[in-house]
């Protein structure tokens, strides 16, 4: 889906302006306000900074709202009054503040039936459904995926500064017969474990036949998924407060030992989340 929406953006007449991409089902429901639309300073414990939100990083460029079925309904009618506006009001402030954005929104949900249930709102949902495409899933469109596996073999070498130049034969064969739960993402991945471990130009069959199996043993079990939500909540809380672990448990609803064990069981480092100090 992020794929195709920037190329949708690199299509456009926004392309010289931001891209940016946010999954609205991976940030806390209380944190996804602040993250949207940005905060003012002072505006909610740990809100250490003004901070200006994703529709002020996207203006004059695309805004990707990615799993938008998940948005809560409360964010909803914000959402809906800024695409109406053409203005955000950063938590915490009085003033409203033009923006120009392209929005693309995603969702693997059928908004069709949430719309008719209540969970989606119907204002909401005609506003934002002015071009519709449905994108098959990978293994829908075989065909594309030995120019889809190219494409990602020349941008992962580029990024590891090997030559690579193409998959074997046979090793295509593996990648167009294999099944893509994950979709893009998941071949991304296969591709890239592909690069990490290959020590020739031509990927060979046995580099794919090892990734496919690593994917399938490591698909998003429930603990995993879990895990990984838990990381990205607290890494944004991290985010939010500037590495300031006390407001950050604040938030979270924890105590202060409690939310140390949390960060050390998910190696993440307050230190790394705190404003860069510059020297002269």
């Amino acid at each position: 889906k992020e794929l195709l929406a920037r190329a949708i953006h690199k299509a456009s007449r926004r392309r010289e302006f931001p891209f940016v991409a946010v999954n609205c089902a991976a940030i806390p429901e209380q944190l996804l306000e602040s993250e949207l639309f940005g905060h003012t300073k002072g505006s909610f414990t740990g809100a250490t900074k003004d901070y200006k939100g994703l529709f002020q990083a996207a203006d004059k460029g695309t805004l990707l709202l990615d799993e938008i079925g998940d948005m809560p309904l409360s964010l909803q009618v914000k959402l809906l009054r800024v695409l109406e506006d053409r203005q955000v009001r950063s938590v915490g402030s009085t003033q409203s503040i033009s923006v120009d954005v392209r929005i693309i929104s995603a969702t693997h949900r059928n908004l069709d039936a949430a719309k008719d249930d209540k969970t989606f709102r119907e204002d909401l949902f005609y506003r934002l459904n002015v071009v519709s495409l449905k994108l098959p899933s990978l293994a829908e469109r075989c065909e594309d995926i030995p120019l889809l596996a190219s494409y990602f073999l020349k941008r992962v070498g580029q990024r590891y500064a090997k030559p690579v130049n193409a998959f074997s034969p046979e090793a295509l064969e593996l990648l167009v017969a294999a099944p893509w739960p994950g979709n893009v993402r998941q071949l991304y991945n296969v591709v890239e474990q592909t690069v990490a471990f290959t020590t020739t130009p031509v990927i060979p069959p046995s580099l794919v036949q090892n990734a496919l199996q690593r994917e399938e043993r490591e698909f998003d079990s429930f603990d995993e998924a879990r895990r990984r939500f838990e990381r990205d909540y607290l890494a944004q809380l991290l985010k939010i407060t500037e590495g300031n672990v006390t407001q950050a448990a604040k938030l979270a609803k924890r105590n202060r030992t409690e939310f140390y064990k949390l960060l050390q069981r998910h190696q993440l480092e307050p230190a790394r989340f705190k404003p860069q100090s510059v020297s002269e």
